[in-house]
């Protein structure tokens, strides 16, 4: 058992965690009076295998009333898992699970680069301002509706979740996030790009295999690009050999949904942008300051700088070129 003190409104409560072969009969008890009881969830559903390979959270107050509890587990990956969360009726209201979700969020971060979770509908705001976005289409469990929610850079929400609301959420967090690191540039960049429900705009002087053929980078766009018909993926380069010398995942996409995903080069003709950026619907960026270097920034909420940006890449666009030796490769 490991005990851990916070401060959450005003008052002292300890998170204790416990495997599941030591955790006190609380944990179980919390759960059965809010899933089982209260939101009738069939107890066979409710007690699964996973219990006994996650670790278990119990938040009680100074005098050692429990409150509430929670769950984190892994699987094979870099992913984690937060489940089974509840706070007893008569502690709610009181920031106790935004605090329980924090510190869940905190034990993870240095551990694994995505977080995800299963949440009941009425709580996607909830879990919206700890750094989740909504990841999939509503689904019925327990005869609750769901939707899955994912955290795809936890070290970096866990370093801001006191000071900014929102964190990393398109179209809502207004701060600029700063980089100067190739780790936490793939974060923001996968989770601006995670988020983008309709447009993909990238420009960089290549299809860096370390930034865009990582397992990760290519389920985005994969899911991106079949998500609906006016789904539109633009990669504009400078320099296509290294595609051609080497397998990418991208291009075999772009190959299979030639509709949804398109390349083009540059023509050196015309004037071209120094600096290598990605748009992502019409809020999201990333911009770096060097096609060389991992330094530069991403914010989730610019929909001006994206503007500007999106106006520049459309005229590059527009006097690109298509690759001749990426249309002759073998199937």
């Amino acid at each position: 058992m490991r005990d851990t003190r916070v401060i959450e409104s005003g008052m002292n409560v300890r998170i204790r965690k416990y495997s599941w072969q030591l955790a006190p009969a609380d944990v179980r008890n919390i759960r059965q009076t809010v899933f089982v009881e209260e939101q009738q969830v069939p107890p066979e559903l409710e007690w699964d295998d996973t219990d006994e390979i996650a670790d278990h959270y119990l938040v009680v107050l100074p005098d050692n009333t429990p409150v509430g509890v929670g769950r984190l587990f892994s699987t094979l990956g870099e992913t984690a898992h937060i489940g089974r969360m509840a706070i007893l009726p008569a502690h709610r209201g009181k920031g106790i699970g935004e605090r329980l979700l924090h510190h869940l969020i905190s034990e993870a971060a240095d551990q694994f680069s995505e977080l995800r979770l299963s949440a009941q509908e009425h709580a996607i705001p909830f879990y919206q301002r700890s750094g989740f976005h909504v990841c999939s289409d509503r689904y019925d469990d327990a005869g609750i509706p769901h939707v899955d929610m994912r955290c795809m850079a936890p070290a970096q929400v866990s370093n801001a979740l006191e000071s900014r609301p929102h964190p990393m959420l398109l179209g809502e967090d207004q701060h600029t996030w700063l980089f100067d690191s190739e780790r936490t540039m793939t974060d923001l960049m996968d989770s601006v790009v995670g988020q983008a429900r309709q447009r993909l705009w990238l420009y960089d002087r290549l299809l860096d295999h370390d930034l865009y053929d990582r397992p990760r980078f290519r389920e985005l766009i994969s899911a991106l690009a079949r998500r609906h018909r006016l789904s539109e993926v633009r990669l504009l380069i400078h320099d296509d050999r290294p595609l051609v010398k080497r397998r990418h995942q991208i291009v075999e996409l772009m190959r299979r949904l030639p509709s949804r995903i398109e390349l083009r080069l540059i023509n050196e003709d015309y004037p071209v942008d120094d600096q290598p950026f990605l748009l992502a619907d019409r809020e999201g960026v990333v911009y770096r300051h060097d096609f060389y270097k991992p330094e530069g920034f991403a914010k989730f909420a610019d929909g001006g700088r994206v503007k500007l940006l999106a106006e520049s890449f459309q005229r590059m666009w527009d006097a690109g070129k298509g690759s001749l030796e990426l249309r002759e490769l073998p199937l």
